[in-house]
Formats: C-alpha cells, structure tokens, sequence
C-alpha cells in the first residue's frame, strides 16, 4: 500500500480513462487486452498507461513474448490518497469545531496507516493494528455528552492499567458521530 501524497501524481489519475484503467487493472493486463476491452485505439491507452505509471500508479507485473514482440501486463497499485491533497489548510476558526477536528485526526490515521503499512511491505513486515467498532442509540442529546465522559474514564483506567514507560507508543482514537442515513 503507497500514499499518494503529491497533486501532480493525483492528477494523472483523474481523467475517466485513466480512472477506469485504474479500475480495470486491479486485475493484472495487457495494453493490447485493455484496448479490446474499453473500445480505446492502443496508441492512445499506452499514452495513459505510460502516465499512470510514470506516476507510481501502476506497475509492470510481466512481460512475455507474443508474434515477434514484447507484451507488458500492468496491474494498479494499491494506494490510499493523502487527505491532507483534498483539504484545504487549517485555521484557528476551523479548528475549534468538533467535526473539522474529528475529520483531521481520522485523516492523520489514514496517512501515519498507510505510510507505515508501505514501509512494512516494503520490509516483509507485518504491522501490528487493531480496530475497535461499534454502534449506540442515545435516548437523548444529553446522553452523548454522558457517555463520553464515561467512556473517556474507562479508557483512562484500561490506559493506566496497560501502559508501559519502555513500551512502544501507540496512538489512540475513539470518536462517534451520526450514522449516515441510507
């Protein structure tokens, strides 16, 4: 897994061809399969595919031999994309709101996750997560504000019950908001 970190990268891979390439190579392929398959002359798909990759998005899997020429199959890349490209930079207003909050410290997991979880592949290494999620119904508005404070002194007595000064850090996130309405 890469973070895609820089505009110009994200950028190459917006326009619909190259969205849908993205799509159809997460499953290895070759140019003169995709061409066939998206109705796209191959001339102008291997101007995309060499775009993709000139970006680190995709990647050659193998080569193999086919009428007297050498056919590349490509897949895509797993990646996750820096929140921090999509937001625009914070300020003193912003960051006092709860939400604005809530929506930078879940993009801070996604970009430390993922440059981690890259750094592990790369070292044939496994990181070490874990994930808690669950679902409440309040009663009342006033019972979020109750949980929370119940929930913030549980976690403190389980933090002080585990945590170690020569141990190694791990970051911690509870947070709630409204489920999305279907």
């Amino acid at each position: 897994m890469e973070l895609v970190g820089d505009p110009e990268q994200l950028r190459r891979a917006l326009t619909p061809v190259r969205r849908a390439l993205l799509e159809r190579l997460r499953e290895p392929a070759s140019a003169i399969e995709l061409a066939a398959e998206m109705n796209v002359p191959r001339q102008k798909l291997g101007y995309h595919l060499r775009q993709l990759e000139e970006a680190g998005l995709i990647e050659l899997v193998e080569t193999r031999r086919r009428r007297g020429f050498t056919e590349r199959v490509l897949r895509a890349r797993t990646y996750v994309i820096d929140p921090d490209i999509l937001s625009a930079p914070d300020n003193l207003d912003n960051a006092r709101h709860a939400a604005d909050h809530l929506v930078n410290a879940a993009s801070a997991v996604v970009r430390d996750v993922a440059r981690m979880q890259a750094a592990a592949d790369r070292g044939g290494t496994r990181l070490l997560t874990y994930t808690l999620e669950s679902e409440i119904r309040f009663a009342d508005p006033g019972d979020v504000n109750s949980f929370t404070e119940a929930l913030a002194s549980a976690m403190a007595e389980v933090i002080e019950r585990f945590d170690s000064p020569t141990g190694r850090s791990f970051r911690i996130l509870a947070a709630g908001y409204p489920m999305p309405k279907e």
